[in-house]
């Protein structure tokens, strides 16, 4: 598949293209909070999936206010198995689904040997990205098919290359959100639907004061989601920023073993 940077496509009206809804799972992954308020400015409203939306109501009220679009919220607990779906179920009913967003649950990525991890933690890894992501996409893309059109945006990250030290399950989590973007293209891009795997590096984080400093390099999460916005249809497969292209294509071009050692250092000193 192409990798291609940001910046690349042209992005027209996104309700005709896709539809007027975006199910976005993941929605407290800062990323994911990004993408959400990047789609409302282009007038798609949202539906905001999270184990815990106690941290999503001014981030549902800000986009509804600051666009005039709906944002609804939605707590759904995938640990709890097919009952996690029912509430998602009965918000897109009737709803004209255009995309579906599923990111990587960051709150998870702990620097620890794997069998230092707690059961719940190693639940909650598997629970919150690929159960969570496998799921709301079955929700969704039954309808995007038979209308024929439809976006699937899975995020994961650029370190899915490689496997990484003291973080095996979450870095199998990015693996199989690329490999489940891959796959799903293939079986669903001839019918309308686009599927992309979306791989950023490193965004600025949030802390106390609001974000940390943004770099070229790093940028802001507003930012790095306007790039990546404009990959949509063009790249099934992209970091979505330029810079973290080039960070990709060094990762491509690294023995592994050389990854391995920088990231054995770099996750004990964290």
């Amino acid at each position: 598949m192409q990798l291609l940077c940001g910046n690349a496509g042209t992005r027209g009206n996104l309700s005709q293209q896709y539809g007027q809804w975006a199910l976005i799972c993941g929605a407290s992954e800062a990323i994911a909070k990004a993408y959400a308020g990047e789609l409302a400015r282009h007038g798609i409203c949202v539906i905001l999936i999270s184990s815990d939306i106690s941290n999503l109501t001014d981030t549902a009220k800000a986009i509804s206010d600051t666009y005039g679009v709906e944002a609804i919220l939605i707590e759904a607990d995938f640990s709890k198995g097919p009952s996690a779906c029912k509430p998602i179920k009965d918000a897109i009913g009737g709803k004209d689904i255009g995309f579906i967003i599923n990111s990587l649950d960051g709150s998870l990525d702990l620097s620890r040997e794997f069998t230092d991890l707690s059961e719940s933690v190693v639940w909650d890894t598997i629970n919150r990205n690929i159960v969570a992501a496998t799921l709301v996409t079955r929700l969704a893309l039954p309808n995007m098919v038979d209308k024929g059109k439809g976006a699937v945006v899975n995020i994961s990250a650029g370190r899915c290359l490689c496997p990484t030290s003291r973080k095996a399950a979450l870095s199998a989590s990015t693996a199989f959100l690329d490999n489940f973007s891959r796959s799903l293209h293939y079986e669903y891009g001839h019918r309308g639907v686009f599927v992309q795997s979306l791989l950023p590096f490193r965004v600025s984080s949030q802390g106390s004061d609001g974000y940390g400093p943004a770099s070229w390099l790093v940028p802001s999460p507003q930012v790095y989601a306007s790039h990546a916005l404009s990959t949509l249809g063009v790249s099934h497969r992209t970091t979505g920023y330029w810079p973290h292209t080039i960070q990709f294509r060094l990762v491509q071009c690294m023995p592994e073993w050389v990854w391995m050692l920088g990231s054995r250092v770099f996750t004990r000193a964290t």
